[in-house]
This record gives structure tokens, sequence and C-alpha cells, in this order.
């Protein structure tokens, strides 16, 4: 006689997805991380995505952004920009923000056609974000319904880099609690004198952080940041996405 667990396992809501071969590919690529790998030799893809709230349980992505950095260095022949039809009404309060609008996304595709052609463009990279456990916890939440699992490419948060390069800065101990310091995306770019991006458009704000991300490189531990281990050294509270 069959068991609970086998009876489960036959009905449609418990069967589990099977893996898409892109995702197969995803996972073989970063099954062993060279932590030793100079930065100049790795690639990156800088992203970002509007989406129609916070909550990845029921809020949705409406836009896909990304730019891919080789030898430290922006390409901007190599981007991904793409509108995405929600399954539900856009929320007027998102449209505020990203000013994405309900006629702009009608003609657009459904993530289900999009993503595949995205987790080809992200390829082997190293993913690069501004707060990207956001971003990655709705392009997981797609994955994992659409191509039945997550992806494994390894993720670096550029709001994480910009507050240890703000501690190697504090002289004094009370400087931790200043209440007047903004890690938003744009007041860090004013801040640091970036070139300048329209806020809220995914591909714009992926160019964004992707200055953001080069600068900092840079600057943490005074320029010393040559190898994926140096990074991970500089911040070792920093999430890594499997």
């Amino acid at each position: 006689m069959a068991g609970l667990a086998d009876l489960l396992r036959g009905l449609p809501f418990f069967r589990k997805r099977p893996l898409h071969p892109l995702l197969a590919a995803n996972r073989e690529a970063f099954r062993m991380v060279d932590h030793d790998r100079p930065l100049a030799a790795c690639r990156f893809t800088v992203l970002d995505t509007e989406l129609t709230g916070l909550d990845a349980a029921k809020s949705e992505i409406v836009s896909i952004g990304a730019v891919h950095l080789e030898g430290l260095s922006i390409r901007a022949d190599q981007t991904f920009s793409q509108l995405v039809k929600p399954l539900r009404a856009l929320p007027k309060a998102s449209t505020l923000i990203h000013r994405i609008t309900p006629s702009q996304v009608q003609g657009a595709a459904d993530l289900a056609e999009i993503l595949p052609g995205f987790v080809e463009f992200l390829d082997d990279t190293l993913v690069v974000g501004h707060h990207v456990g956001l971003d990655m916890a709705f392009l997981n939440k797609a994955c994992r319904k659409i191509l039945g699992g997550k992806l494994a490419n390894p993720c670096l948060d550029t709001l994480h880099m910009a507050r240890i390069y703000r501690a190697e800065q504090w002289e004094h101990y009370y400087e931790r609690y200043d209440l007047k310091v903004s890690y938003a995306l744009s007041d860090l770019a004013a801040e640091y004198g970036l070139p300048r991006f329209p806020a809220h458009n995914a591909l714009d704000d992926a160019m964004q952080t992707a200055y953001l991300f080069l600068y900092l490189v840079k600057k943490l531990k005074d320029g010393g940041i040559v190898t994926l281990r140096d990074l991970f050294e500089a911040g070792r509270s920093w999430r890594w996405y499997f």
C-alpha cells in the first residue's frame, strides 16, 4: 500500500517541476567559484527590476533592466531592457513611482516568455544590484514557478558595499548613528559625483548601479580590492544567493 508521501507526490500541486535546461547549465557554471580570480577577469551583470510592490508573495515584476561589465568596464552595447505584462492590474501607487502605465504593459510579453531570455543574458556572470536581495527574491520566485528552480549566480549588493565604505571613513564611533545618512541609489550617485541617470527606470537604475559598483570597488580598502576574495573579506556579512 502506498504511503502518504507517495500519494501526495501524485497530486499535481506536490509534483516537482522539472529543472529547465537553462537552470541546469546555470547551476553547473557555479558549482565551483574561484574566489581568487581577479575582478578584472570577471564578468558581471548589473540588474534592476521595477515592481508593483515590495511583497514578493503578492507583487509582480513589470520591468527588467541589466547591463554587462567586463574588465571592470561597462559594456553599454550589452544591455537587457524589457517591460513585463503583470497578471493583475497595475496599482496606481506603483505607476506613480516607476511611471510605467497600464497601456505600456498591455502589449508587453508576460514573464514566462521573457525569463528564459533573461537567464541566457545572465549566463555565467556574477550579479550586482542595489538592495539586490529584493530583486533576487522576485526573480527566483519566477524562476521556481517557470523554470523549476532558483538561479545560482552569486550576488553582490552595492547597498552593503556603500555601508562598508562609509564605515571605513568614520573617524568617531558615534558617526554610525548619523540619521541623515542616505543609502538611496540616487543620493549615493550625487554624493560621489557619479554620472546621473533618471530614477525608477530599470535599465537606467542598472546603469547607475554599475557606476556605483565600479566606484566602490576602487575606493574600498584604499583601492586594495583585486579579487573576489578581497570583496568577500571586505564584508563578511554579504549575502551570496545560490
